[in-house]
C-alpha cells in the first residue's frame, strides 16, 4: 500500500475518507481543536451557485431576490467573469461542508483542513457565535421558516407576502442586537432608583429657591417618553410595539430578524475567521507534508 494519501490529482470517496482521517488526526490530537461533527458533501457548479443565492444556507424560504442573485451569479460564471469558491462551510451542528467536485485531491485536502477544522473550530468557540447563534437548531428553523412562508403565500396571496418580506429585508441590517440585553429590573426596584435620583437632585437645589413663592411644577421631563428606553433593533421594535401588523406579518418579521441575527457574527468576525482557518490549513498541510 502506498505511503501517500494520493499520487495524482484524481480522487474518489475512499481518497476523501483517507484525507479527512489524516487531517482529523492532526487537527484534534496535535492542534487540540474543538469542532462540531462534520458533514461533507461534494457538489457541482449549479448547486454551488444555488448556495450562493441563498446566502450559503442549505435551505431558505422563497423570495425573488434569491432568484435574481442566482441569475446574476450564473451569468457571470457562464461568461467567465468569475470563478466559484472551492468550498462553502455552514455554522451548524453537524457542520456542513460543501466541496466542489472539480477540485483536485490536493485542493480537497486544503479545503477540508481550512473549512472542516479551521472554520468549524472558530464557529464553535468564538465569543460572538456562542452568544448569538445556536448551531444545532438553525437548519430546523430555516425549514420552519420556508414552510411557514409558503403557507402564508397560499392563505394571503403571493404578492402580499412578497411585499411584506421586501419591507422586512429593507430593515434587516438594522434588525440585530449588537450587545446583550441587560436584565430587566423589577418595577419596585426601578421606582426606588428613580426616587433616589430625584432625592439627590433635590438635595442639590440652592436654598435661595425655598423662599420663592410657591408655583406649579411642570411634569418631570421624560416621564411620558415611549418606549422608556432607546431601541436600536428596528425589527424588534416593530414586532413588539406595532398595533397595525397582523399575526402572520409579525411572525415573518420575527423570522427575518432571527436570520439577520444569525448572520451578524459572520460580518463582525470575517477577517479573524478567515485568518484562523488559513493558519489551520497552513499548519495541517505542512504537517501532512512532513508525515
Amino acid at each position: 500500500m502506498s505511503q501517500y494519501l494520493y499520487e495524482n490529482a484524481e480522487w474518489d470517496f475512499a481518497v476523501i475518507e483517507r484525507i479527512y482521517s489524516a487531517c482529523s488526526e492532526i487537527a484534534l490530537n496535535e492542534l487540540s481543536l474543538d469542532c462540531y461533527p462534520n458533514q461533507i458533501e461534494i457538489i457541482g457548479s449549479e448547486r454551488m451557485l444555488d448556495a450562493y443565492s441563498s446566502v450559503g444556507m442549505p435551505i431558505m424560504y422563497q423570495h425573488w431576490s434569491f432568484g435574481k442573485r442566482f441569475m446574476q451569479e450564473h451569468d457571470s460564471y457562464r461568461k467567465g467573469h468569475q470563478g466559484l469558491a472551492f468550498e462553502i462551510v455552514i455554522n451548524s451542528n453537524p457542520c456542513i461542508n460543501y466541496l466542489m467536485e472539480g477540485n483536485t485531491a490536493c485542493t480537497q485536502t486544503l479545503v477540508i483542513a481550512h473549512a472542516a477544522f479551521g472554520h468549524n473550530h472558530f464557529f464553535k468557540n468564538n465569543y460572538l457565535f456562542k452568544q448569538w447563534t445556536d448551531a444545532s437548531s438553525i437548519v430546523d428553523y430555516l425549514q420552519f421558516a420556508k414552510e411557514y412562508i409558503a403557507e402564508q403565500e397560499i392563505k394571503h396571496g403571493h404578492n402580499e407576502v412578497e411585499r411584506w418580506i421586501d419591507s422586512c429585508h429593507a430593515l434587516q441590517d438594522y434588525g440585530v442586537d449588537r450587545y446583550k440585553r441587560p436584565a430587566k429590573l423589577s418595577m419596585l426596584k426601578e421606582k426606588a432608583r428613580q426616587k433616589e435620583r430625584q432625592d439627590y437632585l433635590q438635595s442639590q437645589v440652592n436654598e435661595f429657591y425655598n423662599i420663592m413663592p410657591a408655583r406649579k411644577t411642570p411634569k418631570d421631563i421624560g416621564e411620558d417618553n415611549w418606549p422608556a428606553q432607546p431601541e436600536e433593533n428596528l425589527l424588534y421594535w416593530c414586532e413588539k410595539y406595532s398595533p397595525e401588523i397582523k399575526p402572520w406579518q409579525r411572525e415573518i418579521l420575527r423570522i427575518v430578524r432571527k436570520i439577520a441575527q444569525y448572520f451578524y457574527p459572520q460580518g463582525q468576525t470575517k477577517v479573524m475567521n478567515e485568518g484562523f482557518a488559513s493558519l489551520t490549513h497552513y499548519t495541517i498541510m505542512n504537517r501532512l507534508h512532513e508525515k
